[in-house]
């Protein structure tokens, strides 16, 4: 009887955790995006490192790094950002283990989408 609750246990225990990595955002994904001004699409790559209780979201498009700083949990991210000048806001929902979003440049009337596919 004892080995079969230690099994169980262990069985719930690797499912839970299967289940929190499923949607933890911390990785590596591919970009695809669309531009807030309608007129151009970009590519490039996202790395998302957990920090605490905040992530950490580098991504590198065409060569152009943006560091930005995520709350959020398994369900949703919201980043700050900032490159050379420029800053935004975006915000992301879990798509399976990809996520789509919406941003921003800072003083924006219009948003731009990307979508995140794990690598």
């Amino acid at each position: 009887m004892h080995y079969r609750f230690l099994t169980g246990a262990a069985a719930a225990a690797c499912f839970f955790a299967s289940a929190a990595l499923a949607g933890d955002p911390a990785g590596s994904y591919d970009v695809a995006g669309k531009n807030p001004d309608g007129k151009g699409s970009y590519s490039g790559t996202a790395t998302v490192v957990k920090t605490g209780e905040t992530y950490k979201v580098t991504w590198n498009i065409g060569g152009s790094v943006y560091v930005g700083t995520a709350l959020g949990d398994a369900k949703f991210l919201a980043v700050s950002y900032r490159a050379g000048d420029s800053s935004g806001l975006a915000l992301y929902g879990a798509d399976g283990d990809d996520w789509a979003g919406v941003w921003t440049y800072q003083n924006g009337k219009k948003l731009g989408a990307e979508m995140w596919k794990r690598q």
